[in-house]
């Protein structure tokens, strides 16, 4: 059974709504209607084990869209055609697939089947409010629709290289110009954290509104605990996220027991060439590592609940779900990158990563205060109560 703690930070019900959120009759008819713009969301949102998509910034935008409709919002979301009805009702939620990501002809394709049939979909689900996610030439193309047609657009950065011009990860300079054009466009931009409110000052004019990342552990979430003796790592393959990093540290701890999921990044000009087949034949060779490869969302959910420790190996992210699925847990983390969480373990090199995971794994009392820590630290800034007031009072500032 979950603990009490972890209960206390799900999604509150649909007829008990978040302090700041809770509205009469007659104001939740008010309630506009959102509609997520998430091409990559469907794999995570119908928990489609086949099909092999999991990023991070579609995994937030699903626990948004649960979490606005079970409190009264009605909710919509456009993803990429994967062969799923359309319009399809899923948790509340209303999705409508667009096209298949490989459909056209290369370069024309960009115009139609892309430009011209979003468009199209942007139009038959006419909501109030279109929420766009991580850095992508759609910014660019919902702030226009929204302008044309008098709605309201949200843009919510995903990554701390996002707002850093140059930085963005987008392949044509085509599609930076359409993104960046939608950041000037957008009615409001919301951030994750210090670090990307003051870079989209700096970098585009343009303030934004920090609201964290949220996460709703599964009703059957255990908290971490002393018993464990799992070193977890988890998260899409890409070389920036320097997962053989994490190998380095279980090789330094021969005696401690690691785990690494992934799969492949989406689309793998962005991943060095072999990169992953290099990574999984290394692990191999470790007989203190598991390597599992790709796993359904609900099978990573699984293994958080067996593990002691989390480490993540990253250059940079923005706040990476793996920190709240852990946090959430009582699970400490020891990272790469400061997301300005004092709850989060810094480490410079292996040297330094492998001896501040000893450290937590051995000194029971260290390891005791850091999981209570992180626990009330994910329920004072990430729970589901938190979030949602905060995205209501934006709501009803675009209203």
């Amino acid at each position: 059974m979950p603990s009490a703690t972890l209960r206390e930070a799900r999604a509150p019900a649909q007829g008990d709504c978040a302090p700041g959120a809770r509205d009469s009759a007659a104001g939740a008819r008010t309630k506009p209607h959102i509609c997520f713009v998430a091409p990559y969301a469907w794999p995570v949102l119908s928990r489609d084990p086949n099909i092999q998509v999991v990023g991070g910034a579609e995994v937030q935008q699903c626990i948004l869209a649960r979490l606005f409709a079970a409190n009264g919002y009605r909710v919509s979301m456009i993803s990429f055609d994967y062969g799923q009805p359309s319009p399809s009702l899923l948790d509340g939620i209303t999705v409508y697939k667009a096209f298949r990501e490989d459909a056209g002809i290369p370069v024309l394709r960009f115009v139609h089947p892309r430009l011209t049939t979003m468009w199209r979909t942007l139009r038959a689900v006419d909501a109030d409010v279109y929420y766009q996610r991580s850095s992508a030439m759609w910014t660019g193309v919902v702030a226009q629709f929204c302008r044309r047609y008098g709605k309201r657009s949200i843009y919510a950065g995903a990554s701390d290289r996002d707002f850093q011009i140059c930085e963005e990860q987008i392949l044509h300079a085509r599609d930076k110009w359409l993104y960046r054009r939608g950041l000037a466009r957008v009615d409001r931009i919301v951030a994750q954290n210090a670090f990307q409110l003051e870079s989209c000052r700096r970098h585009h004019g343009r303030d934004a509104q920090i609201i964290p990342s949220c996460y709703v552990p599964p009703e059957d979430a255990a908290r971490s605990s002393l018993e464990r003796d799992r070193v977890l790592w988890v998260g899409t393959i890409h070389d920036y996220k320097r997962p053989h990093l994490f190998l380095d540290i279980a090789e330094r701890l021969p005696g401690r027991r690691f785990v690494m999921i992934g799969g492949p990044s989406i689309g793998g000009e962005r991943l060095k060439a072999g990169y992953f087949e290099e990574l999984r034949a290394r692990a191999a060779t470790l007989p203190n590592v598991e390597f599992t490869g790709f796993l359904p969302l609900a099978a990573v959910e699984r293994w958080f609940d067996q593990a002691r420790l989390l480490v993540l190996t990253s250059v940079y992210e923005g706040m990476p779900n793996v920190f709240l699925q852990a946090w959430a847990r009582g699970m400490p983390t020891v990272s790469t990158v400061d997301v300005g969480a004092p709850v989060n373990t810094v480490f410079q090199d292996v040297g330094q990563g492998a001896a501040r995971v000893e450290t937590l794994l051995s000194d029971s009392a260290l390891w005791t205060q850091a999981s209570d820590d992180c626990l009330a630290h994910f329920e004072r800034n990430h729970s589901a109560s938190e979030v949602l007031a905060r995205y209501a009072r934006l709501f009803d500032e675009l209203a």
